[in-house]
């Protein structure tokens, strides 16, 4: 539970997507971020008793679904979970995390080039995820449904090679992903790393886990 006595730093430790509140709400995170939250109110921000529970919201989504057991779900109940647990989140996770990961290359790339490489990695690792989740959702997530309904050997046939291809770019994104946690050293922030730096490094490893997640069978 989060409380209006935190540190804003701390809370942005415990849950790193609440970065993406506090900036809505133009609250320092940052190098500012070593004061409490009812410190850090301000005229511009939400009253606090909505921001606590936003916050508050964000811990609860951090633990639905983890009792679920998907061997249990048919095809199309799968293919919902799918959907709503990680295609919908991973557009708004990228759509979040991007900003931070510019403005950390821009101001920290000089003195820790590998920031650089970081953010082009990141681009490519979106769009390639994005057009794949479109893939799934158009084309492959219809045709599941229309074999379950009907497992003829023609359906399984326009099955494969859409199968073989979405296994080869979980490959490819296993490629990025690890290539992330090496230049980022297990994505482990220097000791004098600022607010956001952290920020996206909590969060990047967090795509991680839960790309891996999503690609494991």
């Amino acid at each position: 539970m989060i409380t209006a006595n935190m540190k804003v730093s701390d809370i942005v430790k415990q849950l790193p997507k609440a970065a993406d509140i506090f900036r809505k709400n133009r609250i320092d995170f940052c190098c500012g971020g070593d004061i409490s939250l009812s410190e850090a109110i301000h005229e511009k921000s939400a009253p606090i008793e909505t921001l606590l529970e936003e916050i508050n919201q964000l811990d609860n989504e951090s633990s639905d679904g983890l009792g679920l057991d998907v061997q249990y779900l048919d095809n199309r109940s799968l293919i919902n979970y799918i959907q709503n647990k990680y295609h919908k989140p991973l557009e708004e996770e990228f759509r979040n995390l991007m900003p931070y990961i510019t403005k950390v290359a821009k101001v920290h790339g000089e003195r820790h080039p590998h920031l650089i490489e970081m953010k082009t990695l990141v681009m490519k690792l979106r769009d390639e995820l994005i057009e794949h989740t479109k893939d799934e959702d158009d084309t492959v997530f219809p045709l599941i449904i229309e074999y379950s309904d009907n497992p003829t050997e023609e359906l399984r046939a326009q099955l494969k090679p859409h199968i073989d291809e979405l296994e080869s770019e979980h490959d490819g994104a296993g490629d990025m992903l690890k290539r992330l946690r090496e230049i980022t050293n297990d994505f482990t922030p220097p000791l004098d790393a600022c607010g956001t730096y952290r920020v996206v490094y909590q969060r990047l490893a967090m795509l991680e886990r839960e790309t891996f997640q999503r690609c494991t069978p």
